[in-house]
């Protein structure tokens, strides 16, 4: 008996010992016949969209809109039926009309890969980013789609030779964006006054369909040198509203813009003895003229209300009054007409178009007299000072100084023989800045 005890124990043990291996090979095999079946797997490759369409599955045909073509007479080449085009035309009134093709817009076929070749899809390209689809199956269906647009953040540098304008095309920068700098800066900086050596330096989003650059979107931070002082922009929201500010949070926007024109030059300024250019004699001129092209839209430097839009024939031709508030109030003279709805008793707001630039009255040529009367009385517009608008509040000051201090050090460091061109923001919260960059 004593024998027996150790072998069965030793047996037992054999046992388990055999039971665990087994187990343990049975994993590794699993594992491995599991391993060889999903490598023999082959995994679908992505399938390629154009206008949300595989690509693959058709084939393509792409043109432009013709002189004189119509949808019907595209749809016709390619094949498609009278009957369905007028059902297509019927059917897309809600969604476009189809009378407002225009040409040289680009329109893409996607065609079956069979014998017949038929027509399946057909996209019109209404501007950059929109298009419509006419899927021509067994239930026609139109649908209106958009392209998805990148927004690109740039650096960009320069020095003024001449013009804002020709500084940007110099420096192989979109011109447009001058335009968008004298919009930010039109209560601090007169564009018209700019001098040659004033600099710039700005970062600003370019938006991209296709890799196709297709127009500039916000300014999200600049800094103009203008006769040697600084002036900074940094956009930022302050509480719902965005704004630009400088580098202590002061509001950018004032109460009144600095100037009443985009695009003018000072022909003429304030002075109480002025030799009249058409009566010839001495007299006082308390306004300033502003020399532009007829039909120069001019703009309200303020929100109020139109006091009076009238004629006098010997002095001030067509001429708008704006009561600003108790204590100014501006006047535009020698205007060729007046913006649609505007007479007295009319509120405009601050950039509002109220006239255009003529040279009605007594005038030798197209120009813009300007005025603005302080408690009644005349004063010169390009020394007038205006109150700023609402500052960064005090509990969001700690969070644009963290912005402000990093826009500051990254406009410092914009080198012009180094501009780059970085997809983000990296030092600069960008969620604090209007919009994030998408």
């Amino acid at each position: 008996m004593k024998r027996i005890v150790p072998i069965g124990i030793v047996i037992v043990l054999l046992i388990v010992v055999a039971f665990f291996i087994g187990k343990r090979f049975g994993v590794k095999q699993e594992e491995r016949i599991v391993g060889e079946i999903i490598d023999s797997l082959e995994v679908a490759p992505t399938p390629v969209l154009k206008y949300g369409i595989p690509v693959d599955s058709f084939a393509l045909q792409s043109d432009v809109v013709g002189r004189n073509e119509s949808l019907g007479k595209i749809l016709g080449k390619l094949g498609v039926s009278g009957r369905t085009i007028h059902k297509i035309a019927k059917l897309s009134k809600s969604t476009f009309d189809v009378r407002k093709i225009k040409r040289g817009n680009n329109w893409v076929g996607f065609f079956e890969k069979d014998s017949m070749m038929a027509l399946k899809y057909w996209v019109y390209e209404i501007d950059k980013t929109d298009y419509i689809v006419y899927e021509l199956k067994d239930s026609l269906t139109v649908t209106t789609g958009q392209k998805e647009v990148q927004v690109v953040l740039k650096e960009a540098t320069g020095t003024i030779e001449s013009s804002f304008w020709n500084a940007m095309v110099d420096n192989g920068v979109n011109p447009l964006l001058s335009n968008k700098l004298s919009d930010i800066y039109a209560w601090s900086i007169d564009f018209f006054g700019i001098k040659k050596g004033d600099q710039f330096k700005v970062i600003y989003e370019e938006n991209y369909v296709d890799s196709v650059p297709i127009g500039l979107g916000k300014i999200q931070a600049a800094l103009i040198n203008h006769m040697g002082k600084d002036y900074w922009g940094i956009r930022f929201k302050n509480g719902e509203k965005m704004g630009y500010y400088d580098e202590e949070g002061q509001n950018l926007q004032k109460a009144f813009l600095k100037a009443p024109l985009k695009y003018s030059r000072v022909s003429s300024g304030f002075s109480y003895a002025r030799k009249h250019p058409v009566l010839k004699i001495v007299r006082p001129h308390l306004g300033v003229d502003y020399a532009a092209a007829t039909g120069t839209p001019v703009r309200s430097i303020g929100d109020g209300v139109v006091t009076k839009r009238a004629y006098q024939r010997r002095g001030a031709g067509n001429y708008v009054e704006i009561k600003h508030n108790g204590v100014y109030k501006t006047q535009y003279m020698h205007l060729n007409g007046f913006a649609k709805g505007i007479k007295a008793g009319v509120r405009v707001e601050q950039g509002q178009v109220i006239g255009y630039v003529g040279r009605t009255g007594l005038a030798t040529g197209p120009h813009l007299d300007f005025r603005v009367f302080r408690n009644g009385h005349a004063i010169n517009p390009l020394k007038m000072e205006s109150p700023s608008g609402d500052s960064i509040t005090v509990n969001l000051m700690p969070r644009f100084k963290t912005v402000s201090d990093s826009v500051v050090k990254r406009l410092q460091a914009i080198n012009k023989n180094q501009i780059s061109n970085p997809a983000i923001l990296d030092s600069i919260p960008t969620s604090d800045i209007a919009e994030s960059v998408k």
